[in-house]
């Protein structure tokens, strides 16, 4: 799990502020600046008795905001165990509240109307029986039927936008002696392998396997056997035993040993992998062209790309780029050659290979640089990214690289250092004229945690300009719609124009956002 930034706790508990109350958000950021928690000790360090800190648990897991697990300690006694509920906050579904629009943009898009209510639905309430679900749909809509509403209901799982919830309350156990827990498809390469939190361990127990995850069948029969069986099987591995008749979850068992209806929620994963594709292909148009933009968008999703690379024959991108509309007038030759041109593409026996990671990484350097060029100006724009290209320079070096004049060179490098965005080293010569001179260089995982946390910042800043707005509007609200007063119509227009103005500006800078944490996770 990715290490917080004292901002993005910040905004995480404005955001449950707003949307929540101040009981709850006392409780997420308890988690989130604490760490993993039993609720004793979330009632302790809160002040707040175990009645209410558990209802406040109850709300944030509801809306996906915190996972429960229950984790076996050793016990008093020798050879004795006890089992804890612990709970952790999820950062990363508390930022996704902000993207509700992005998410719910791309549904409408691709699915009907119905399809956007029932996913509004599932944003809005967090999780759903898929009785609920469609009753809901049922009340909110006055067209369509049950069977209608069910159809687009299963077109959304079957996108993968809706899947089934995690286990409310997978049981972590404790290590054997001398078991080092791993990452799943580690390999052989035991040197490779890498220690795994706590967290992670849970977060793991609790997703079902992808035969669960997407599975749907309905009691009343809708589905046809054939695709009851397609949909169970989908998710399976090459070499898994496909069991279907027992792919029914434990907790979907309820204490009379009756079968209890499962429980759906948004799939965010898909969601920012969908903006993941978006945000390279538009980079690649940007930096190249709208034909390298094409094939791009063609290989990711023609294979449904979840990775962080995608390989494909020559023939196979032919096939994927020709389906679209700018692709009917291309070639294969035409195609090899525009392959050929693009940095992060690589071949092999004409197998091309595209890299996201390296679309990903590129497109964080020009962020940080325009962020340097905006606030520093074009010379340190021009030393900064002499910087990044290669070894650490000296300050003679940069100034002859970079054609600014050396006694402006010290202030302006000066002035980067003060704010953290490259590092300096004093070197001192040997010899009997000993001199000392500064070497300049950019460590990029560090920085690139700074901007992490200056775009939080900027997000936060945001959203406390906009409740300001709303609560200084507030009072427009309960007046009269009819004949209001000249000043009042000029309230009005104010503030719609800028709450589409932060609006808009909040969903920029969220792109900005996933660049830096979502993408490459």
């Amino acid at each position: 799990m990715a290490a917080l930034t004292p901002f993005g706790i910040k905004l995480a508990v404005h955001i449950i502020t707003t949307d929540f109350g101040n009981l709850v958000s006392k409780i997420c950021e308890c988690l989130l600046r604490r760490g993993t928690l039993s609720k004793a000790l979330i009632s302790r360090f809160t002040e707040l008795p175990q009645d209410k800190v558990k209802k406040c648990l109850w709300v944030l897991i509801q809306h996906n905001c915190v996972q429960a697990f229950a984790l076996e300690q050793e016990g008093g006694g020798r050879d004795t165990t006890v089992v804890v509920t612990q709970y952790m906050a999820l950062f990363n579904n508390i930022i996704h509240r902000l993207r509700f629009p992005k998410f719910m943009s791309i549904v409408s898009k691709e699915q009907d109307t119905k399809g956007s209510d029932i996913l509004e639905g599932l944003l809005q309430h967090g999780r759903l029986t898929f009785t609920q679900i469609i009753d809901r749909a049922l009340a909110s809509s006055s067209e369509g039927s049950r069977d209608t509403h069910q159809e687009s209901f299963t077109k959304l799982v079957r996108c993968r936008f809706v899947e089934r919830c995690p286990a409310p309350e997978p049981l972590i156990s404790l290590p054997t002696e001398g078991e080092t827990p791993a990452k799943k498809g580690g390999g052989r390469n035991k040197a490779v392998r890498k220690e795994v939190t706590l967290e992670e361990r849970a977060l793991a127990a609790a997703i079902p396997m992808d035969a669960e995850r997407f599975s749907i069948t309905y009691d009343q029969g809708v589905d046809s056997d054939e695709e009851k069986s397609e949909s169970k099987i989908s998710g399976l591995k090459v070499g898994e035993k496909r069991k279907q008749d027992s792919l029914e979850w434990d907790s979907e068992l309820d204490i009379m040993g009756g079968k209890k209806e499962p429980v759906w929620r948004v799939n965010f994963d898909e969601f920012i992998n969908r903006l993941k594709i978006k945000a390279c292909v538009e980079h690649v148009r940007a930096e190249y062209d709208n034909v390298a933009a094409v094939i791009l968008k063609s290989m990711l999703e023609g294979t449904k790309c979840t990775d962080s690379s995608v390989s494909l024959s020559l023939d196979s991108i032919f096939e994927e780029v020709i389906k679209s509309k700018e692709g009917l007038t291309m070639n294969l030759e035409h195609l090899r050659c525009s392959l050929e041109q693009l940095d992060f593409c690589s071949e092999t026996n004409d197998v091309y290979k595209i890299n996201m990671k390296d679309i990903i990484k590129k497109a964080q350097l020009e962020e940080v640089e325009c962020i340097v060029k905006r606030r520093y100006g074009i010379e340190a724009f021009r030393m900064f990214r002499s910087l990044t290209n290669g070894r650490p320079l000296d300050t003679d070096k940069i100034s002859e690289r970079t054609f600014v004049d050396k006694k402006n060179t010290p202030q302006t490098l000066y002035k980067l250092w003060k704010d953290n965005y490259i590092q300096m080293e004093k070197v001192t010569t040997g010899g009997p004229r000993q001199a000392d001179f500064f070497l300049w260089s950019v460590k990029k995982d560090n920085l690139w945690h700074q901007i992490l946390d200056e775009l939080y910042h900027a997000a936060l800043n945001l959203c406390l300009r906009y409740a300001h707005e709303v609560d200084q509007e507030r009072e427009i609200q309960n007046l009269s719609i009819e004949n209001p007063p000249p000043e009042v119509k000029e309230r009005r227009r104010r503030l719609r124009n800028v709450r589409i103005l932060l609006d808009s500006s909040l969903m920029k800078l969220d792109d900005a956002v996933m660049l830096f944490h979502d993408f490459l996770l």
